[in-house]
């Protein structure tokens, strides 16, 4: 039993410390025609205290997204054990996930997408056993992230839906 949490603990634990040597600093949103970059701190201070940097304000009323429907998609919370979720993301089904969520959540040069996602993914989920879109982004590998803004809310469904009807499988 020891042993079988020893490579995900390991992987997350790798992870975490790349993730302090390398996070994104922008995100380059993009909503139907309009696509903006704004930078991840200004996305965490909606997050975590509501206000509104005036840049990221213009993007969103250029895109037509509310910013109170914003912040909520970005503090939406999925519960999930971090073990579990890297040792999910690593199965056959968890890589189908991950490709599917990489077309919405991406690198620039949609290179190594899936790898950056899964790190990015169970990095979120170490310290408090939950994932949300802030700290998916904020923890993000690489220092510029593409997110299909229209598409993010169905990804965080998708995502919740098939955490909750997968058994605790024995990876």
């Amino acid at each position: 039993m020891f042993k079988n949490l020893l490579l995900p603990l390991g992987i997350s634990i790798f992870l975490g410390v790349c993730q302090s040597l390398s996070a994104a600093e922008s995100a380059i949103i993009k909503y139907h025609i309009f696509q903006g970059s704004v930078s991840v701190s200004e996305l965490k201070q909606l997050s975590e205290t509501g206000e509104l940097a005036p840049a990221l304000a213009a993007q969103l009323k250029m895109a037509n997204q509310k910013p109170e429907e914003f912040r909520k998609i970005l503090n939406r919370r999925v519960a999930v054990d971090a073990v579990f979720l890297s040792k999910f993301l690593n199965s056959f089904f968890g890589e189908s996930l991950l490709d599917y969520a990489a077309e919405i959540v991406h690198t620039p040069n949609r290179a190594a997408s899936r790898q950056a996602l899964r790190g990015s993914l169970v990095t979120s989920a170490l310290n408090d056993n939950e994932i949300q879109i802030i700290e998916v982004l904020d923890n993000y590998p690489t220092s510029e992230v593409h997110v299909d803004g229209n598409r993010l809310l169905d990804l965080i469904n998708q995502i919740e839906s098939v955490l909750k009807k997968m058994p605790r499988l024995p990876f």
